[in-house]
C-alpha cells in the first residue's frame, strides 16, 4: 500500500502543476484579450474557472493516468480553484499568487472523498485499472475510535517518511464548556509561557538530550556530504543516518505538539477572555540573538492552535497591538519605560538590571525601586487589556 500512496502523491502533484500551468496560460490570455477590448477576442478567451480547467485536463487524459482514481485530479484542481480566489483576497495569511509544488518538499498529500470505514479501518479507493491486484489492496488501521458514521474529504499526507490520514468529523451536538467569567493573558518567551496561574515550560529538559542528538545526527550527514559529494546520498549510511534524524525531529514535535494542544485546551475551559501579544514571528526569527529559540518555542502555533480553539468554544481571544509596550509597561502604575530606562535582550546597562528582572523608578508607584519578574509584570500588563480594550494601542 505504501506504494499505492507515493503514486497517489505524484499524481496529485501533477494534477495540479498541470492544471497551475493551464490556469496561468488562460488568465494572461484573459488579460491580453482584455487590453484589446474586443468582444469577439473576449469570448475566444474566456476567464480560467475550476470546471474548464478540469474538462480541460479530463478531456486530454493519458492512457496511463486511467490507473490513478478520477477524484484525485478532481479535489487537486479545487484546492487549485480555493488557492486563486484567496490570491484575489490579501487578507489571507499568506496571501500569494499560487506556486507549483515541488517533489522535494518536506510534506506531501493528496485528498480522497470516496474513502470509507469499516469496523475501525480506514479503505481508500481503488481505480478500476489500478495496477494493485485487489487482493494486495489493504486498509489502514485508525488509531482512535471513530467519532461518528460521516465524515468528509480524508486528507492523506507524508511527513518524514510517515503516512497520516486527517479525517474531518460531522459531530453533532458538541457541548461547550461552562462559562467561568474569568480571565488571563499569556506572556510568551523562549522557553516558557506565563499566565495568571503559573507557568508553562514548553521546552522541557527532555528535549535537550533529542536535540543533541538532532546535533550529532546533523555533523555525520554534513561530513558524509562533504566527503562523498552527491554520490552519499545513495548511501545507505547516509539514508539510516537520515531516518534516524528524521525520527529525532518527529519525536520533538510531538512531545511539544502534546504540551501546547493540552495547554490551549485548560485555557479555552477555563477562561472566557484570553489576552495574548500579536508578535511578527518572522520577524523576530531574522535576529540572531534567540532565532533559535524563538523557532523551538511555538510562537506561531501556540496563536493558531490557540484562535481556532476559541472559536469552537466561544471564547474571546484578545490580540495585543504589535505595538503594545507590554514588556516596558509597568503594571502597577502603568507607567512606560523609554529611552535609556528601557528593557533589552541583554538587561538596562544604566541600571544594571537583569533581562528578566523589572524595576519601576516611578517614586508614586507601590513596586518603585522592587524587582519584579519582568514576564509576570509582562502578563499582568497584558491581563489589563481585558478590563480596558481602551488601552490596546501603541505608545
Amino acid at each position: 500500500m505504501r506504494q499505492a500512496l507515493d503514486e497517489a502523491c505524484d499524481y496529485r502533484r501533477y494534477c495540479f502543476n498541470q492544471g497551475l500551468a493551464l490556469w496561468n496560460e488562460m488568465y494572461e490570455a484573459r488579460q491580453i484579450a482584455k487590453a484589446t477590448k474586443q468582444k469577439d477576442l473576449l469570448k475566444s478567451y474566456p476567464s480560467p474557472t475550476e470546471r474548464r480547467v478540469r474538462d480541460e485536463l479530463v478531456a486530454n487524459k493519458a492512457d496511463w493516468q486511467y490507473q490513478y482514481s478520477a477524484h484525485l485530479l478532481q479535489l487537486a484542481i479545487t484546492d487549485l480553484a480555493n488557492a486563486w480566489s484567496n490570491f484575489f483576497n490579501k487578507a489571507q495569511p499568506n496571501w500569494g499568487k499560487p506556486k507549483f509544488k515541488s517533489k522535494k518538499a518536506p510534506r506531501q498529500g493528496f485528498k480522497s472523498d470516496q474513502s470509507r470505514i469499516k469496523d475501525g479501518v480506514l479503505y481508500l479507493e481503488r481505480a478500476k485499472e489500478s495496477t494493485i491486484p485487489k487482493d494486495q489492496w489493504r486498509g489502514f488501521k485508525l488509531s482512535e475510535e471513530p467519532l461518528s458514521e460521516k465524515f468528509g474529504v480524508v486528507s492523506y499526507f507524508k511527513e518524514k517518511g510517515r503516512y497520516y490520514a486527517a479525517i474531518p468529523f460531522q459531530v453533532e451536538n458538541v457541548k461547550q464548556p461552562a462559562k467561568t467569567g474569568k480571565a488571563t493573558a499569556v506572556d510568551v518567551n523562549v522557553g516558557h509561557f506565563d499566565y495568571t496561574e503559573g507557568r508553562i515550560n514548553v521546552l522541557p529538559k527532555r528535549l535537550n538530550r533529542i536535540y543533541k542528538r538532532i546535533k550529532h545526527y546533523q555533523r555525520q550527514l554534513a561530513r558524509k556530504r562533504a566527503e562523498n559529494g552527491q554520490a552519499s546520498y545513495n548511501s545507505k549510511n547516509y539514508l539510516k543516518t537520515k531516518a534516524k534524524l528524521q525520527a529525532c525531529y518527529r519525536k520533538v514535535g510531538n512531545i511539544q505538539n502534546d504540551l501546547i494542544q493540552k495547554f490551549t485546551t485548560r485555557l479555552v475551559k477555563d477562561y472566557d477572555k484570553i489576552v495574548i501579544e500579536n508578535l511578527s514571528v518572522k520577524g523576530m526569527l531574522m535576529s540572531h540573538v534567540a532565532s533559535k529559540g524563538v523557532h523551538r518555542s511555538m510562537f506561531g502555533k501556540f496563536k493558531q492552535i490557540l484562535t481556532y480553539k476559541c472559536d469552537w468554544y466561544g471564547k474571546d481571544l484578545i490580540l495585543a497591538n504589535k505595538l503594545y509596550p507590554s514588556t516596558q509597561r509597568c503594571a502597577a502604575c502603568s507607567n512606560v519605560k523609554k529611552g535609556d530606562d528601557k528593557i533589552t535582550l541583554y538587561g538596562n546597562k544604566k541600571h544594571g538590571t537583569k533581562h528578566n528582572e523589572y524595576v519601576c523608578y516611578n517614586e508614586k508607584c507601590p513596586n518603585y525601586n522592587k524587582v519584579v519578574d519582568r514576564d509576570k509584570n509582562a502578563m499582568l500588563s497584558l491581563l489589563a487589556l481585558a478590563e480596558h480594550p481602551e488601552l490596546n494601542h501603541a505608545l
